[in-house]
Parts: structure tokens; C-alpha cells; sequence
């Protein structure tokens, strides 16, 4: 499916765009950000004993680590 450009396309044809994705975001479900900030910091709270990026890897089980060093003499 060839991309479309925006800047090619009729006025017309831009309008029926924004109107299709405008119908789309109606039917959104919508929630208050404060009940949604909320949710979304328990469940961080909950997971950040589990997340690598706040504990820290374990030296054993670190891909990244460096396997050994590189001596030139």
C-alpha cells in the first residue's frame, strides 16, 4: 500500500480525513486524569521491586557486563 501525502491530497479529501479520525476519537472511552494518575501510580509502586531499572541487575545474570578486559603490551 503505497503512503499517502497530506500535501497532496484535495482540500476535500483532508477534510474527510479529520472527520474520520475525529468520529474515531468520539468513541473513545474517556477517563478522569486524576483516577487514572492514580491507577497507574499503584501499579507502578506494586512492580518496582521487579523492575530492573530501580533495583539493578544482578552482576551474574548481566548481559552487558564486560567479559573480560583488553591488556596490550
Amino acid at each position: 500500500m503505497p503512503a499517502v501525502h497530506v500535501e497532496d491530497l484535495s482540500e476535500k479529501d483532508k477534510l474527510k480525513m479529520e472527520v474520520a479520525q475525529l468520529r474515531k476519537e468520539a468513541k473513545l472511552q474517556r477517563q478522569q486524569v486524576s483516577k487514572c494518575s492514580e491507577e497507574i501510580k499503584k501499579y507502578i509502586e506494586a512492580r518496582c521491586g521487579e523492575d530492573p531499572l530501580v533495583k539493578g541487575i544482578p552482576e551474574d545474570k548481566n548481559p552487558y557486563k564486560e567479559k573480560a578486559g583488553c591488556t596490550i603490551s
